[in-house]
């Protein structure tokens, strides 16, 4: 595969003639839910003078022209840089080919040991840590970003009945549906415009936070990575992207305390936290409706547009996600009834159908097969063991007459041969006396 890649002879080329590096293997690192793909090139044997400092081993970003722009990532890679988070220092960059070379986090995601249940906390509170830092040192950093205001908002909200109701569930709305629609994505989008405006990743969660290998200074925090997407947003946007994560979900008392620790440390920074814990929680729960409602779409988007169906097992996490923070506020509550009745039952039957194909189509894709084996037997088979085809006989009109004209023709014969025929009886003689009187009047 990778020897037949052009992207990845271009890499090579980009490396060793352009940059004048001596390069080892380069083997495929990961890929995201875009169409940008990442690559390990090694040093090898090669002499570090002739390699990148202090790195055995470097990232290629291959983000192809016309699909992807990395202008915005070297852009957002600088300001957060600044506001001292952790991210992949850059090395070199090809902005008319989409080449980026940067430094190597390792392969060791946030999730991996969040399914462990070890130390969480511990990551949570790293995670929060540089969170903050992003938000606060960040701010001057969040001008220069373009703003998440209602234009972007409303158009991640309605790739929720494009691609999840309409597409994933089959779902054909009414009237009245929309028009449910429609109030509540326009209250969710006027309540994303009253939150105090920070320096949003827009994907700030366990997939994108990794933890450092040891050779790697990294001051205790995470390494971040797939933040290309930063706009200046809702301060409770990627809190609840981190918090109540698509990919791995906490009780919701544990949610609460990590909530409420976080606007202390917030607030002991000098940032703008509400009038009190239930005003930063109602912003903490109604960005999370808005986010995880666009993520139902972009999910569902994912594989019936792009083919990758790993993201279906994530989505009955994020739809409980939406129908949990609906039930908290009466602003939704009606929101959530109609998911109840109408979404909620068809979501496992949907995933099943996409996850399973139907028996047809899997017999369909057999039928080519099964065809060309018995004729391979039947050909070789007929020359030796073909019998001679008896003539069928012909039905007698005798069978095809009614059951009643069949029975008459042997009721006669077996009343003939039941009756045995009468014996002729001897002439009976006459007595003498008679026979005399006859003779004597005939002789008068």
């Amino acid at each position: 595969m990778l020897k037949n890649d052009p992207r990845l002879n271009l890499i090579r080329t980009w490396l060793t003639r352009d940059l004048q590096w001596r390069i080892g293997q380069i083997s495929v690192a990961s890929a995201d839910a875009s169409f940008r793909r990442y690559f390990r090139v090694s040093r090898g044997d090669v002499d570090p003078a002739a390699w990148a400092p202090r790195a055995d081993t470097l990232i290629v970003m291959d983000a192809p022209p016309g699909k992807e722009d990395i202008a915005p990532y070297l852009k957002v890679t600088s300001l957060l840089e600044q506001a001292g988070a952790h991210v992949p220092h850059v090395h070199g960059a090809d902005l008319k080919r989409g080449f980026i070379v940067m430094e190597d986090l390792g392969d060791a995601q946030y999730l991996g040991l969040l399914k462990t249940g070890r130390g969480v906390d511990k990551l949570y509170g790293d995670a929060l840590t540089t969170l903050a830092n992003i938000q606060v040192r960040g701010l001057k950093a969040a001008q220069m970003l373009e703003p998440y205001d209602r234009t972007p908002l409303a158009r991640e909200l309605n790739l929720m009945p494009e691609w999840f109701l309409e597409k994933h569930l089959r779902l054909e709305l009414s009237p009245e549906e929309r028009g449910l629609l429609t109030v509540t994505f326009e209250f969710l989008i006027n309540e994303a415009l009253l939150q105090p405006q920070v320096f949003v990743h827009r994907d700030f969660h366990s997939r994108n936070l990794m933890v450092l290998p040891a050779s790697v200074e990294s001051g205790g925090g995470p390494g971040v990575i797939d933040f290309q997407d930063a706009l200046r947003g809702p301060v409770g946007y990627d809190l609840v992207s981190l918090l109540k994560d698509c990919y791995i979900g906490w009780s919701r008392e544990r949610v609460e305390r990590w909530v409420r620790g976080y606007r202390r440390v917030l607030g002991n920074l000098g940032a703008n936290v509400g009038d009190s814990e239930y005003q930063f929680m109602r912003w903490f729960d109604l960005i999370g409706v808005q986010r995880h409602l666009k993520v139902l779409g972009i999910f569902s988007r994912l594989w019936h547009r792009d083919g990758k169906i790993g993201y279906l097992a994530d989505l009955p996490l994020t739809f409980e996600y939406v129908r949990d923070a609906c039930r908290r506020y009466p602003e939704l509550v009606e929101f959530e009834r109609w998911l109840a009745w109408r979404v909620a039952p068809g979501l496992a039957a949907a995933n099943a159908r996409q996850l399973e194909p139907p028996k047809r189509a899997r017999a369909a894709s057999r039928k080519p097969a099964v065809k060309k084996r018995p004729k391979r037997r039947k050909t070789a088979a007929k020359p030796q063991r073909a019998k001679p085809q008896r003539p069928k006989k012909k039905q007698t009109k005798r069978r095809a007459r009614p059951r009643a004209v069949q029975r008459k023709p042997a009721r006669k014969v077996r009343a003939k041969r039941a009756v045995a025929p009468k014996r002729k009886r001897a002439p009976r003689v006459k007595p003498a006396r008679k026979l005399k009187r006859r003779v004597r009047r005939a002789r008068r």
